[in-house]
C-alpha cells in the first residue's frame, strides 16, 4: 500500500500528466467522477445522516488522519461550518519537495478540494472556498 506522504506527489503527477495529455478539461472531468454526489464522496453520506454537524465529524476524521494542521469551527444555531487550513499535508509536502528535489505543483493542485461543493449543494448547503494562502499550503472554507 502506497502511504499518505508517497500518494501527495503522485496525485500531483496524476493532475500534471492528464492536463498535458488530454486538456484541462480532463482534470474536471476527473475531479468530478471522484467527488461525484450521491456517492463519489463520503462527505454527503455525513451530511445527509448528521446535518450541518456532519462537516465537523467527517473533516475531524479525515484531516487527523493526514495530520494536518487545521482549526474547524462549528456553529450549529448560527447555522455555519468553517474550517481553517493552516498547513495543508497535501500542498506542504508539494512545496517541500518543489524546494528539495524541484517537483513543481500542478497550478491548480488545490481546486481539487473545491470539488467538496458539490456534496454540499447536493444536501442544499452553501460553500465558500477561501484560496488566498494556496501558495503558503493554507486556506479556509465556510458553510
Amino acid at each position: 500500500m502506497i502511504s499518505c506522504t508517497d500518494f501527495i506527489p503522485v496525485y500531483n503527477e496524476l493532475f500534471c500528466y492528464l492536463e498535458e495529455h488530454y486538456g484541462r478539461k480532463e482534470i474536471d472531468n476527473y475531479w468530478k467522477t471522484v467527488f461525484k454526489p450521491g456517492g463519489g464522496s463520503p462527505l454527503v453520506n455525513f451530511l445527509r445522516a448528521e446535518g450541518l454537524p456532519g462537516c465537523f465529524t467527517y473533516w475531524s476524521g479525515t484531516l487527523n488522519e493526514e495530520a494536518a494542521d487545521f482549526s474547524m469551527y462549528l456553529n450549529a444555531k448560527r447555522g455555519f461550518f468553517k474550517l481553517e487550513m493552516h498547513r495543508c499535508p497535501s500542498k506542504g509536502r508539494l512545496l517541500e519537495l518543489q524546494k528539495k528535489i524541484g517537483l513543481e505543483p500542478y497550478r491548480d493542485y488545490c481546486l481539487h478540494c473545491d470539488s467538496y461543493r458539490a456534496a454540499c449543494e447536493e444536501v442544499g448547503l452553501r460553500y465558500i472556498y477561501d484560496f488566498q494562502n494556496v501558495d503558503k499550503a493554507g486556506c479556509s472554507l465556510l458553510i
